[in-house]
């Protein structure tokens, strides 16, 4: 295990799930956030609110964006559905196309919009998601809205966005990505991208713990954006106090709400900040070199998530067939964490693991082989 996190009991292959936290985690929430909270000299949310601009500039950092475009967010589905209260519907163009290898969570927000006037449409779970071709055939002349899943997570699947999005731009469609499988595992520069939106979370491969998600807006469509679920966060001037008086924020701080949780945003931006020092192009190359030592030492056919660096994402998930029970006993009895959903097991290295990890699993397979 990495020196800088709290280890776990066993092999810890979750991260698809929820990464391990920082040990300088506990030390940094008392400073930041409990000390301005139990000085009895005044009030902490002038120190709090600089920490929820600290997380919006980690992101920043982290992205390759401006801070202005960014706002926390409680989770991914409540983001999803401010964007898509933000923006006037079009005249015969009001469906949303999302895949059927989305997370449920996404589908279920997009079908609360049929309540805004939208319909769905679907790119069907045996399309190849890796072909912009396959997502080009799909944008037909009405649909609106275009939801890209970056990564999988029941597929390990790495979807090409900057391909996907340009293709959508050329038809007028508004591109929302979830990065909620790929922050923090893959380098992501959004202006490469030019999408409209972008919903994440902090819970998974940035180390960041629950509740922090994000959102992060355009340039050219912030100004048009009137999201209908506000608070007095997302006014221009919090403070003003007059009831009879709201103007959107300036900023992505539009789509905020009403008073903030700001510990999960302190939390969050502490391990952001750490793995932005480190480097997300080492933290890819770590998990690609863990990754391959795991396909190579499985058969082609027990590894159902893409082969090629290029198309897989951090986790793969592997199926044994007949022994699939005989591998999830030894597995669980060599204390090695993973979980199983959709296509089979899903294994995800971090930073923290080794190649020695990667042995230790790989002998308790050939074990139960």
């Amino acid at each position: 295990m990495h020196p800088d996190f709290i280890a776990s009991n066993g092999i810890y292959l979750l991260n698809h799930s929820v990464g391990r936290p920082l040990r300088t985690v506990q030390a940094d929430l008392a400073e930041r956030f409990l000390t301005p909270w139990a000085d009895a000299a005044g009030d902490p949310w002038g120190a709090w609110m600089g920490e929820l601009q600290a997380f919006n500039q980690a992101l920043a950092t982290l992205l390759h964006g401006d801070a202005a475009l960014f706002c926390p967010q409680t989770n991914l589905s409540s983001a999803l559905g401010k964007v898509l209260s933000a923006l006037p519907k079009r005249a015969g163009a009001q469906k949303i196309l999302l895949s059927e290898h989305d997370f449920p969570s996404l589908g279920f927000v997009a079908e609360q919009a049929k309540r805004l006037g939208y319909e769905l449409a679907w790119l069907p779970r045996e399309a190849d998601h890796t072909d912009p071709q396959a997502w080009a055939d799909a944008m037909a002349p009405d649909v609106q809205w275009l939801l890209i899943t970056q990564v999988q997570s029941n597929t390990g699947v790495q979807v090409p966005v900057a391909e996907i999005v340009a293709e959508a731009a050329q038809r007028d469609i508004l591109t929302v990505v979830d990065v909620a499988q790929s922050v923090g595992i893959l380098p992501i520069d959004l202006g490469e991208w030019n999408a409209s939106f972008v919903i994440g979370s902090c819970v998974k491969w940035l180390c960041g713990g629950p509740g922090a998600g994000f959102l992060w807006v355009n340039p050219h469509l912030l100004g048009q954006c009137q999201p209908a679920d506000v608070g007095w966060f997302s006014h221009e001037n919090p403070f003003e106090f007059d009831i009879h008086h709201f103007a959107y924020h300036p900023s992505a701080l539009r789509f905020w709400g009403g008073t903030p949780s700001v510990l999960p945003y302190v939390l969050a931006s502490h391990s952001i900040n750490y793995l932005s020092r480190h480097g997300i192009a080492q933290v890819r190359a770590h998990n690609l070199a863990l990754t391959q030592r795991l396909i190579d030492g499985c058969a082609p056919a027990h590894i159902v998530s893409p082969h090629g660096a290029a198309q897989r994402s951090g986790t793969v998930i592997a199926h044994f067939g007949e022994r699939q029970d005989a591998v999830i006993a030894a597995l669980r009895a060599a204390q090695i964490r993973f979980d199983v959903r959709g296509l089979g097991l899903r294994l995800s290295p971090h930073l923290y693991n080794s190649v020695d990890d990667i042995d230790t699993l790989l002998g308790a397979i050939r074990s139960a082989l």
